[in-house]
């Protein structure tokens, strides 16, 4: 198993618990997620554990069970954010204001920046050089902060699951 230490954006957790790995499905991934946290090779930062667990639902209830840590905001963490925020003015455009979304995304990058660790999203690269839209692996790139989607992420951990059938 990798030494890597890994952070995971909300929707890594929430597409999976909503469609592809539902824990009536795969109860493996969820089983897996969980040893992942105990061993702290996983972690939220608060601000994402805090964007699930406000909603109340399966999800939010297995998560406040689950053995995932999750990190608060350090100096480091805000030194990072401000990192961030200074390198390039498009980063501010990450968090949608108007709507109040993606408020724990600059702050998933800068705890992994401050633990040299790896995000891991389900957000896809942003390529046209005109877009006004930024997405974290924008950020990670520029930052210099390796990214990951969830099946590189299994892949990456060798993650196995067994499959059987109830009749």
């Amino acid at each position: 198993m990798a030494s890597n230490k890994y952070f995971l954006d909300a929707n890594v957790l929430i597409q999976a618990w909503q469609k592809y790995y539902s824990p009536k499905i795969c109860p493996d991934y969820w089983e897996r997620l969980n040893e992942l946290g105990s061993k702290g090779i996983i972690s939220l930062p608060e601000m994402v554990y805090e964007e699930i667990s406000r909603t109340e639902d399966d999800l939010s209830d297995w998560l406040k069970k689950s053995d995932i840590k999750k990190v608060k905001i350090t100096e480091s963490v805000t030194s990072c954010l401000k990192d961030i925020y200074s390198k390039n003015e498009k980063h501010k455009l990450l968090v949608d204001n108007r709507k109040g979304r993606s408020l724990a995304d600059p702050w998933l990058i800068a705890h992994a920046m401050s633990e040299n660790a790896i995000v891991v999203t389900k957000e896809i690269l942003i390529t046209q050089a005109n877009s006004k839209t930024i997405r974290i692996p924008n950020v990670c790139s520029n930052m210099g902060v390796r990214w990951i989607d969830d099946f590189e992420f299994i892949q990456e951990l060798d993650i196995q699951f067994s499959c059987t059938i109830k009749v």
